[in-house]
């Protein structure tokens, strides 16, 4: 049970120690870090407008408790300490507080959404704290890399998502009139910018475009304005619930346009499902990682893996759910950056973070997590279309690279 005010974990998962200097062996050169122990923190919204997400947490989990169960790396033991946000930026901002001053985690780990990182970011790089694989795209948390040398992104940016919607429709819709509804923030104007950026000098345009606040209490007013415009084309930068709201308005309307969902909202399980799979029909998405009930990958070792392992460590994440494999993908992500710090060490961990070339079976064909220095600071840079039909979302095409510069 995730308690309102509190999500706290205690688990005991990998992390890497080597006693002769790699990893950290010897006496804590930091707080959150022994011997024997890491702590690790992240802040997420466990309640309000985007507690879907709390799935990524939940398949976090049982991730920390399969490595357990298999030993750990080398003997250090992982506490993962998590605290609801309510997706409001000051609460995520005193989560990160309290997770250094009191808790005194090591790093804080993957928190969610791009105005939580954006208030968190300044506090946790004054005080030299690892702030890694944010969950969000914002493209800023990689540009700023000089700036906020303890930050990190993780998923591909909004600008390399947006810059392949642009690159399809080049070729399925050359000549799209698109309406635009966007979160009004950081999130939503990335994704557009880079979209706007995307499409110039194609034949392609922006004919109508309509934000919401994430307090929104529904997007339907704003859909419908929308409607009105004509466009022939739908790009939808939404979370879970407004994407929700906003198919079931565009079916309430007879609106009838190529429906391009962003990948944070295009859940099977928490946003098609609950609407109806006959309204979602036809909608276009990009993805990165394998869904685990897509027939193709029915037989593929990864993910025939991943759902075993979903039954006996995390039975209560919804194996349907793409959130559910994000957080696997992103434990793993974690581990690979503890494996190769040199030392026990924050700024050891946040140097390995930044020089990672990791290939999980539960990516895509064709996409690894990758990282240079200040000079490639972006993970994953390469996307793959899909499309909503019958009950699954179909891959379409080829692995579409798309830089984040």
């Amino acid at each position: 049970m995730i308690l309102p005010l509190l999500a706290a974990t205690l688990l005991l998962a990998a992390c890497g120690r080597d006693d002769s200097g790699g990893g950290g062996g010897g006496g804590s050169a930091a707080p959150g870090i022994t011997d024997t122990t890491i702590k690790l923190g992240s802040s997420y919204p466990f309640s309000g407008p985007a507690s879907a997400y709390s799935a990524i947490p939940k398949s976090l989990n049982g991730f920390f408790k399969k490595l357990n169960d298999n030993g750990g790396i080398n003997g250090r033991k992982v506490q993962f300490i998590t605290y609801d946000d309510g997706y409001e930026p000051q609460r995520a901002l005193a989560n990160a507080k309290r997770l250094v001053e009191q808790d005194k985690v090591f790093a804080i780990v993957n928190p969610l959404g791009t105005a939580n990182n954006v208030a968190m970011r300044d506090y946790l790089n004054q005080n030299k704290v690892p702030q890694l694989f944010v969950a969000t795209g914002a493209t800023v948390f990689g540009s700023d890399q000089a700036k906020f040398p303890y930050t990190t992104g993780w998923q591909p940016t909004y600008q390399t998502e947006s810059k392949v919607y642009a690159e399809y429709l080049k070729s399925a819709k050359p000549n799209a009139k698109v309406a635009v509804l966007y979160q009004n923030d950081g999130f939503g104007k990335d994704l557009l910018g880079g979209f706007t950026e995307g499409i110039k000098g194609s034949g392609i345009s922006i004919v109508a475009q309509e934000s919401y606040e994430a307090t929104d209490p529904t997007v339907a007013p704003q859909v419908k304005k929308l409607a009105s415009s004509k466009a022939d084309t739908f790009l939808d930068i939404t979370t879970p619930k407004a994407g929700a709201q906003a198919i079931a308005t565009v079916a309430q309307t007879g609106w009838k346009p190529l429906h391009i969902l962003n990948s944070v909202a295009a859940s099977k399980a928490q946003v098609l499902k609950p609407v109806g799979f006959q309204y979602a029909q036809g909608i276009v998405t990009a993805s990165y990682f394998k869904a685990l009930d897509d027939p193709r990958w029915a037989s593929d070792q990864a993910v025939q893996e991943l759902k075993s392992d979903l039954q006996k460590y995390a039975p209560d994440a919804d194996p349907t759910d793409p959130y559910t494999v994000y957080g696997w993908l992103v434990g793993g992500t974690i581990v690979q950056a503890l494996q190769k710090m040199t030392s026990p060490t924050r700024d050891a961990l946040v140097d390995a973070a930044k020089h990672l070339d990791y290939t999980s079976g539960l990516l895509l064909p064709g996409i690894t997590v990758k990282t240079d220095g200040e000079s490639d600071p972006y993970p994953i840079e390469a996307m793959q279309i899909a499309q909503f039909t019958g009950q699954d979302f179909v891959l379409k095409g080829s692995v579409i690279q798309a830089s984040s510069g």
